[in-house]
């Protein structure tokens, strides 16, 4: 399994086009239904820090999301907006789990 939870903050006047950007990337992992992907974005109260939280069964799991078109376009416009703060990428190891993910 992997675990990779990605952080930074947007512009302002970008966090409504990160948004949406994000809502594409969902909707296509939706329409893929990969099971070995468990992904999620979060907001901070700021409303404009972000957290990208992805759970992978493996390489390959992983491999799908990277090289999808939608998400090479979410993170091209996410870096050409100059971000306040640049993403922050952690590779995270499970401890415990209340439930079974894969």
């Amino acid at each position: 399994m992997k675990i990779v939870r990605v952080q930074y903050t947007a512009k302002p006047e970008f966090v409504a086009k990160n948004k949406e950007n994000i809502s594409r990337v969902m909707e296509n992992l939706r329409e893929i239904n990969n099971p070995g992907i468990k992904y999620g974005t979060y907001l901070s109260p700021d409303e404009k820090t972000f957290m990208h939280f992805a759970q992978f069964e493996n390489d390959e799991a992983e491999q799908v999301l990277i090289n999808l078109p939608v998400f090479k376009k979410f993170q091209e416009e996410l870096k050409a907006s100059g971000p306040e703060m640049p993403p922050k990428t952690d590779h995270m190891t499970m401890v415990a789990s209340s439930f079974d993910l894969f």
